[in-house]
């Protein structure tokens, strides 16, 4: 299950953020992942809530995302969303964006000082 690694890298980089911005507290992390990823953005969550149970940091922050569409590019010239044959020519088009699975943004508390 390729999700459970997701997940934990998904932690691990949010928790490392929070960390090196003083954070005394995590309460969103916002994935954006790809259509083309082949990732179950839902089975990431709850393995994400099961990473951060015990960690005083994290615990109670919520995994957030969206779903990118596949943006494809042909040497023909063409660019859109069709990701096996190109309208134009035929040709198999060079996926451009929608394999990717990356944290944009985060939201987290911070002592004032």
């Amino acid at each position: 299950m390729h999700e459970f690694g997701i997940a934990y890298d998904i932690y691990a980089t949010a928790r490392k953020a929070a960390l090196e911005r003083n954070a005394r507290d995590v309460r969103e992390v916002h994935v954006e992942f790809g259509e083309m990823a082949m990732v179950n953005p839902e089975q990431v969550a709850f393995l994400y809530d099961t990473l951060i149970e015990d960690d005083a940091l994290m615990r109670g922050s919520r995994l957030t995302w969206s779903v990118i569409p596949p943006l494809t590019r042909c040497t023909c010239g063409y660019e859109g969303s069709e990701r096996f044959v190109c309208p134009r020519c035929g040709k198999f088009p060079e996926l451009v964006r929608g394999r990717e699975v990356m944290v944009t943004h985060m939201e987290i508390e911070v002592d004032d000082e």
